[in-house]
C-alpha cells in the first residue's frame, strides 16, 4: 500500500463537526490501492482492564478522481470526545494509520490516534437553511430593464440599439426590475443577485464613489425598499454586491489623496508606495489588477475597517437585504472578513455571505467568514466537457469528484454554482451557438447539488463574448426570445423544487463510464428513492444501460412523465434523461 498517498488531518474537509453533533471523517488513499477501510473510534477515557475500548465501523467509498479514492464515515460520539484511527485493507496485510503514523499491529496507546478533544456543535459550519433551496438569477442592473426614463444618464442609448461597450449606457434601473418580478417568479427564481448598485462612475459600478448611496441612474433608496418588499412578498431573496477590496478613482477620500498627496489624512486608507501619485503607465499604488481607476483599500487601517463594516451593517439594518456577495474577496485579509461575519450575522443570523473566489477557498470556509464561494471550479469542468469538449467523460467525473471532496459536505449544499456571469462569455457563446449543449448544461446545473444561478438572459438565448459582450440588454420582445430554452429552464426549476433529490438531498455519485458509449450519468440516492440523470454527448442517438442493481425496477422519466420498461435507455443526440426509481 502506498503510504505516501494516504492523507488525513483532523481538520477542514477531513474531519468536521455537523450541526446535529455528529462528526464526519474523510480519508484519501491512492486510487485503486485499498479494498476497504474500517474506522476505529472511542472515548479516550473509556478503558477496561488496561485496554482502550473502541469500535470499528466500515467506511463508505464516496468517489474517485484521477489520483485518489475518497472514504467517509459519519458518527455521533456518545461522550462528545473522540480518539480515532483507520484500519486499511489492501487484501493482504492490514495497516493501521493514526496521528502517530503507521503500524502493522493495532496500537493500544491512544496517543497513536487522531484526536477531537470535544465535539462542540458551535464549531459546526451552518450556512442559512434557505440557501440550499434557492435558485438564483444574476442581474446586471444597467442592462436588465429600464423602468424609469427620468433617471437615465446623459447620452443614454435606446434599449438594445447598440452593442454593449465599456462606457455606454442603456438606462436599466431598479424600477425596471420591480416591473419584471412576475417574469422572474413565473420562471421559478427565488433569489436575485445584483451586481453593484451603489454610486459609481462606470456602467458596471465596481468603481464605487459612495458606498452609502444608490447610484442615481438606478433610482433612490425608496425604490430599493420597494424592490426588496416586492421581492420578499413574492418569496424572492435579495443579495447585493459589495466591493471592499478597492474603491473607485472618484471615491472622495481617494480624490483627497490625489489632490493633497502626502498631506492627505486619508493617505493610509490606501496602499501607496510613494509620492507623488503616478497613474500611467502603471500606478505606484496597489489596485485591482493594474487599473489606476480602482485603488486598493487598506483593510488593516482601523478607520477603513470601521467604515466598511458600517457599510455592511447599514444595508442589512435599513433595507433587510438577505445576502452580501463580496467582490475580489480573496485579496482582503481574513481578519477583516471575520469581523464582517460577526457584524452582519449579529444583525441577521441567516444572512448569506458569498465570496468571489475562483480557486480552492477552504481558508474562507471554516464557518467564521463566508457561507459559500462562487464555484468556478464547477464552471470550468462543465464548460470543458459540454461546451468545449476538451475533456472526456471519465476526466470530467474525476474532476467533479475532486471538487466535491475539496470541502466539507455541509458546504456543498450552499455552493454558488454558475455557468456564466458578467465576467465570462455567455454560455451560448461558449457552446458555439449549439443550443442542445446549452440545454444539457442547464440540465446539469439544475439537477446537481449546490445553489444554482442563472445569468440574466441566458434562459432566452442571449449570446455574447466576454466583457463587455456578455452585458447586452435583456430582450423583452417575446418574438425575439428563445421561448423553447425558456420553457426548458422553467421546467427544470419546477422539477428541482418538486423532487428534493434533484436539489440537495441524498448521496451523489458518478456511475462508471462505459467505454463503448458517449453517455455518462450521476446518481442521487436517499433511503428507498434514487434518481439517475443521464447525458448523451454524441451527435448521434445512443443507448445507456442501467446499472445491474437498478435495471430490475421500472423507473419514471421525470422529464416526459413516461414509465421506462427497458434497461437500455434511448437518448437522442445531445439529449438527456432524468429517471426516478
Amino acid at each position: 500500500m502506498n503510504k505516501q498517498a494516504i492523507i488525513h488531518r483532523p481538520t477542514d474537509q477531513h474531519a468536521y463537526v455537523c450541526a446535529d453533533n455528529s462528526v464526519n471523517i474523510m480519508i484519501q488513499t491512492q486510487k485503486g490501492d485499498c479494498k476497504g477501510i474500517h474506522f476505529i473510534h472511542g472515548d479516550p477515557y473509556d478503558w477496561e482492564e488496561k485496554k482502550w475500548k473502541n469500535k470499528k465501523i466500515a467506511m463508505r467509498k464516496t468517489g474517485t478522481d484521477q489520483l485518489y479514492d475518497y472514504w467517509q464515515v459519519t458518527i455521533k460520539p456518545a461522550s462528545h470526545r473522540l480518539r480515532y484511527g483507520f484500519k486499511l485493507n489492501d487484501g493482504e496485510n492490514p495497516l493501521y494509520f493514526g496521528e502517530g503514523g503507521f503500524s502493522a499491529q493495532e496500537p493500544n496507546d491512544i496517543a497513536f490516534y487522531f484526536c477531537i478533544p470535544y465535539v462542540h456543535v458551535s464549531d459546526a459550519f451552518q450556512a442559512p437553511a434557505w440557501v440550499k433551496n434557492t435558485v438564483w438569477y444574476q442581474i446586471f442592473p444597467e442592462r436588465f430593464a429600464n423602468g424609469n426614463t427620468k433617471n437615465d444618464p446623459k447620452d443614454t442609448l435606446a434599449w438594445g440599439s447598440s452593442e454593449p461597450t465599456a462606457d455606454n449606457f442603456f438606462g436599466g434601473d431598479l424600477q425596471g426590475v420591480i416591473e419584471q418580478i412576475s417574469y422572474l417568479k413565473e420562471l421559478g427564481i427565488t433569489g436575485l443577485y445584483f451586481t453593484p448598485i451603489f454610486k459609481a462612475y462606470s456602467n458596471h459600478k465596481y468603481d464605487t464613489i459612495d458606498y452609502l448611496e444608490i447610484d442615481p441612474q438606478f433610482g433612490d433608496k425608496e425604490t430599493l425598499k420597494q424592490l426588496i418588499k416586492v421581492c420578499h412578498d413574492n418569496g424572492i431573496k435579495v443579495m447585493l454586491d459589495a466591493v471592499f477590496n478597492h474603491s473607485g478613482f472618484y471615491f472622495p477620500l481617494f480624490q483627497d489623496v490625489v489632490e493633497k498627496g502626502e498631506k492627505s489624512k486619508y493617505k493610509d486608507w490606501f496602499h501607496i508606495h510613494d509620492f507623488p501619485l503616478i497613474f500611467e503607465p502603471k500606478p505606484n499604488y496597489d489596485t485591482f489588477a493594474f487599473t489606476p481607476f480602482m485603488p486598493k483599500l487598506n483593510t488593516q487601517n482601523e478607520e477603513v475597517r470601521n467604515y466598511l463594516l458600517n457599510v455592511g451593517r447599514y444595508w442589512v439594518e435599513e433595507f433587510d437585504i438577505d445576502g452580501w456577495r463580496l467582490d475580489v474577496a480573496n485579496e482582503v485579509d481574513h481578519g477583516f472578513w471575520r469581523d464582517f461575519h460577526k457584524v452582519v450575522k449579529g444583525i441577521k443570523p441567516d444572512l448569506y455571505i458569498l465570496g468571489e473566489i475562483w480557486h480552492d477557498a477552504m481558508p474562507w470556509l471554516r464557518g467564521d467568514q463566508f457561507d459559500a464561494v462562487m464555484n468556478y471550479p464547477f464552471t470550468r469542468n462543465i464548460l470543458d466537457l459540454f461546451a468545449k469538449e476538451s475533456i472526456d467523460r471519465k476526466t470530467f467525473a474525476e474532476n467533479m469528484t475532486a471538487v466535491i471532496h475539496m470541502y466539507p459536505a455541509s458546504i456543498h449544499t450552499n455552493a454558488f454554482n454558475l455557468v456564466g456571469s458578467h465576467d465570462t462569455p455567455r454560455i451560448l457563446h461558449e457552446c458555439s451557438g449549439d443550443k442542445r449543449k446549452v440545454q444539457q448544461i442547464f440540465t446539469f446545473l439544475l439537477t446537481f447539488i449546490g445553489t444554482p444561478c442563472i445569468y440574466y438572459g441566458d434562459e432566452i438565448g442571449i449570446d455574447g463574448d466576454g466583457d463587455p459582450g456578455c452585458r447586452k440588454c435583456m430582450i423583452w420582445d417575446e418574438e425575439q426570445q428563445d421561448r423553447h430554452m425558456l420553457e426548458h429552464v422553467r421546467k427544470l426549476i419546477t422539477l428541482r423544487k418538486n423532487h428534493p433529490l434533484l436539489a440537495n438531498e441524498g448521496n451523489l455519485s458518478f456511475l462508471p463510464v462505459e467505454m463503448n458509449s458517449h453517455c455518462f450519468a450521476f446518481m442521487k440516492e436517499k433511503q428507498d428513492k434514487t434518481i439517475i440523470v443521464i447525458f448523451n454527448l454524441s451527435d448521434q442517438e445512443e443507448q445507456f444501460t442501467l446499472p445491474a442493481h437498478q435495471n430490475r425496477q421500472m423507473p419514471i422519466d421525470l422529464w416526459t412523465g413516461n414509465k421506462v420498461k427497458d434497461k437500455k435507455i434511448p437518448l437522442e443526440a445531445r439529449g438527456f434523461s432524468i429517471l426516478e426509481f
